[in-house]
């Protein structure tokens, strides 16, 4: 609706033609690029616009899909990305930036809204800092101050004890771990608040690539966690952010 209204009002002023108004009206739900179809009105519905998971994508389809989300003054984030892939879109965009860890680029246009409310990334191990950066980034990017804590797994469960103040002190908690995912269900007995538990594929054999820990977590005796998919760090951080905007609407 906004972007609608802006386009009135600059048809009114003499700023566009009729012509220009209906090629945008076209696009406005979504931009068809043959290869993918831009969702434009994401950021109405979610609040956040379409992230680009370039896994699996070219370096060309990558660049042309933030070309044209740029060219409509959006935000864009791409996940799972190389650095060939972000090489790519450096090209139309200088301002673009690439967290290596994460496997994230961004490239900021329009000012993102602040929530108050910490996000707690946690990880069983340092193994688990690849996806925990994946979680801990995309929380960023969305607007979310983040506390990282890494490395306070069951295996030296003093290491978690010793730092209970970050945990106490987020409105939401990720937990990261692999192995038998364990650490989850530890966090969500210790706290009162919602925990997002991220299963990784750090394991050996009988761990299977993170199904250990995807079961571990499913079936938690600790109320209030919740789980998302194998090593999707970038899910994890998505629900924490809807819950912390809630609790930034509740305040």
């Amino acid at each position: 609706m906004e972007k609608l209204r802006g386009l009135l009002e600059r048809l009114q002023a003499g700023d566009v033609t009729v012509s220009e108004v209906l090629k945008e009206l076209k696009n406005l739900p979504y931009e068809d690029l043959g290869f993918a179809r831009i969702d434009n009105h994401r950021s109405l519905r979610r609040g956040v616009p379409e992230v680009i998971y370039c896994q699996g994508k070219t370096t060309t389809q990558v660049a042309e899909i933030t070309r044209h989300m740029l060219k409509r003054g959006s935000n864009v984030m791409g996940t799972r990305a190389d650095k060939k892939t972000f090489n790519q879109v450096q090209l139309i965009a200088s301002d673009a930036k690439y967290y290596q860890t994460a496997r994230i680029f961004t490239v900021q246009r329009e000012k993102v809204v602040q929530n108050s409310g910490v996000i707690a990334v946690v990880t069983a191990g340092t193994s688990d800092i690849p996806v925990a950066e994946e979680a801990a980034v995309t929380a960023e990017v969305f607007g979310n101050p983040v506390e990282r804590l890494y490395d306070v797994g069951v295996a030296g469960i003093h290491r978690l004890f010793m730092n209970m103040k970050v945990l106490q002190s987020a409105r939401v908690i990720i937990v990261v771990a692999g192995m038998e995912g364990a650490l989850a269900s530890v966090v969500g007995g210790l706290v009162d608040k919602p925990v997002v538990a991220v299963p990784t594929s750090v394991g050996y054999g009988a761990n299977f690539n993170g199904l250990s820990a995807l079961l571990a977590m499913l079936n938690s005796c600790a109320g209030g966690v919740s789980v998302v998919n194998i090593d999707n760090g970038f899910g994890g951080a998505y629900v924490a952010h809807q819950i912390n905007r809630l609790g930034e609407k509740g305040e």
